[in-house]
């Protein structure tokens, strides 16, 4: 326990799935917690449950005034900020043929504008701070393709370009920059594009199984804290093997 003691995070997603289960570990391992999502009625709840350490502020990460707001909540509730977690994401299933401009722009907004927002929006306080660790929610589809899937693939292996670069221009300033890239996990964003009974899902993983949230939370809880001082412009797969 203590981890992130003394540490402030903002987790983008955080009211369901992987956002939510990085809430509570961050919270249990003393970080102070700025949940947001634009899912108000989950993310109050959240932060109801876990107490003083958590505050919910409705996010659209899109948004680039929401997340000016969200980093202002953060320093006025907590004093600083340290950690951002940019996880908030969704996905969109079609073939190219059919796949709309809109739904393809609507997946970019969230995807890529969003975690190039939050990396921006963080720079000034983290390095106010002494610097900080952001980590970017990529995907399995941010170092291998998936068909149907050419937005989600497209803004995923964009969030793995940004990671680089961001890691490359922030360090001097104690800033890490690191993605992890989950394979199957079993929130409810994989089920509103899957049917997550398919047997397909989980043969597709060496492991023969999805990942469970709080296997993904372990490993951004090491990348926010200092036990991976030495990391930046690292891409962490957290799949089960499939992009071995």
């Amino acid at each position: 326990m203590g981890r992130l003691d003394d540490k402030v995070a903002i987790v983008t997603g955080g009211a369901r799935g992987q956002g939510e289960a990085e809430a509570r570990l961050f919270a249990r391992e003393g970080a102070k917690v700025v949940i947001g999502d634009v899912r108000v009625e989950l993310g109050e709840a959240l932060a109801a449950e876990i107490g003083d350490a958590a505050v919910f502020v409705r996010h659209d990460v899109a948004d680039e005034v929401a997340w000016e707001a969200v980093v202002a909540t953060a320093i006025e509730r907590f004093g600083h900020v340290d950690v951002l977690v940019n996880n908030a994401g969704i996905g969109h299933t079609a073939t190219i043929a059919t796949h709309t401009v809109a739904d393809y722009e609507r997946v970019v907004a969230v995807n890529q504008t969003g975690v190039f927002l939050g990396m921006r929006c963080v720079v000034g306080p983290m390095t106010d701070a002494g610097g900080g660790s952001i980590v970017n929610i990529s995907s399995g589809a941010g170092l291998r393709a998936t068909k149907y899937m050419i937005a989600y693939a497209a803004t995923k292996y964009a969030v793995t370009g940004m990671t680089a670069a961001g890691a490359l221009e922030l360090a001097r300033y104690g800033i890490r920059v690191n993605s992890i890239h989950p394979g199957v996990v079993d929130t409810p964003m994989l089920g509103d594009a899957f049917d997550v009974n398919s047997n397909a899902i989980v043969h597709s993983t060496p492991m023969r199984r999805m990942a469970a949230p709080e296997e993904i939370a372990n490993v951004a809880l090491f990348l926010a804290s200092d036990e991976s001082s030495y990391m930046t412009g690292a891409h962490v797969p957290v799949d089960g093997g499939i992009t071995a």
